[in-house]
């Protein structure tokens, strides 16, 4: 498998240190012995000249919302439409939003506020997530898909998310809101990095108790892989 990873934001600088950034985070959950990917910075404005040299190309989480005037937002998501249909497409967090922006959908700062912690989906049959009756996978995001472009499936959802995790048969892409690539680990640090600016002592409180629960970040990282392998069929 070679995978282009579109690095869209990092994690706070006093934890890369300790858990790598967002590229290593998706090459310790999707790749195995064999496997490759390579890293485009599209802040700095790297994108792959040709999508198709790539299994797929998976656009990562930010701090930075899909309506920001930020300089390289309008080009990935015109690369985003030019690759659709070219090679298989993943988004996650940021992406899953400027990939519904991309297709014609709408994404705002939620007024519903932070959803942080462990976040249950309950799935839908048909799609990436099928036969996965619900999932429970870190949460970190204030914006959200709050119209999901026409040619959309909705394959998971809850009731803080509703257009959760996403499907575009023929476009060869598929989208989740919530972070598979985080380890337990690195969720807590990012909570308690966030303590007291981004959360209150009690959502922070609340968001690291969740961890407790069984999580099922492998298992979506296991269909994000399949989904890539089998060509975003």
């Amino acid at each position: 498998m070679r995978l282009a990873i579109l690095e869209t934001g990092a994690p706070p600088d006093d934890l890369v240190g300790r858990y790598g950034d967002y590229p290593a985070m998706f090459r310790r959950l999707l790749l195995g012995e064999g496997d490759s990917a390579e890293t485009f910075d599209v802040t700095a404005g790297r994108l792959p000249a040709d999508p198709s040299a790539f299994d797929a190309c998976l656009v990562t989480g930010s701090s930075a919302g899909v309506y920001d005037p930020l300089p390289w937002i309008a080009p990935l998501k015109a690369f985003l439409t030019a690759a659709s249909g070219r090679t298989a497409l993943v988004g996650v967090c940021f992406g899953h939003q400027v990939m519904a922006e991309a297709f014609g959908g709408r994404v705002i700062k939620s007024p519903k506020g932070w959803g942080v912690g462990l976040h249950r989906y309950e799935t839908r049959p048909g799609g990436w997530l099928s036969d996965l009756p619900a999932l429970a996978v870190a949460a970190s995001h204030q914006d959200q898909v709050v119209e999901p472009p026409q040619d959309a499936r909705v394959v998971a959802a809850s009731d803080f998310t509703p257009f959760g995790a996403l499907h575009y048969p023929k476009r060869r892409a598929i989208s989740i809101q919530l972070h598979p690539e985080f380890e337990p680990a690195y969720a807590r640090a990012l909570i308690e990095a966030r303590r007291g600016t981004r959360y209150t002592d009690e959502q922070a409180d609340a968001a690291t108790a969740s961890y407790a629960g069984p999580s099922d970040r492998l298992e979506v990282g296991r269909r994000l892989r399949r989904f890539i392998e089998t060509g975003g069929g």
